[in-house]
């Protein structure tokens, strides 16, 4: 890809796909997923911090856009498994390569932020124009 293929495109299309997958819980559930097909309960377990309906409606944006498979085994109760498809697993390779960058340069980031953070509390008009009074 050259820098720039996009200038003049219409990014509407892909932002919309880009918001799904890189919506924070959708994430976690594709790398999840990534190593085997999952029980609702075993996701609710292994996903930290995730609600059950938010973990229904990640899982259902899933679905709906083709990267994860369910089904239902007729069962009293039911039991219900949740994998990825094909393209689910194709997304798995950018978003585990991200997770890694993500890892390998959290400590960069936190320094960066603190650096930030302690220049617009010395000078709040310098890092942020808008805090500038109006005269």
């Amino acid at each position: 890809m050259e820098p720039g293929y996009l200038h003049g495109t219409d990014c509407r299309p892909v932002a919309e796909i880009l918001s799904r997958i890189g919506d924070k819980w959708s994430v976690m559930l594709v790398m999840e997923l990534n190593s085997g097909t999952r029980r609702f309960s075993e996701l609710r377990r292994t996903v930290h911090g995730i609600s059950q309906k938010m973990l229904t409606t990640s899982l259902r944006g899933l679905e709906r856009d083709g990267f994860v498979t369910r089904t239902i085994y007729p069962t009293i109760p039911p039991k219900v498994e949740y994998r990825l498809t094909d393209l689910g697993r194709e997304l798995a390779v950018p978003v585990r390569a991200l997770g890694e960058w993500a890892m390998q340069n959290r400590a960069r980031v936190l320094t960066a932020r603190e650096r930030f953070d302690q220049a617009a509390d010395m000078h709040p008009t310098a890092v942020r124009p808008d805090l500038q009074a109006v005269r």
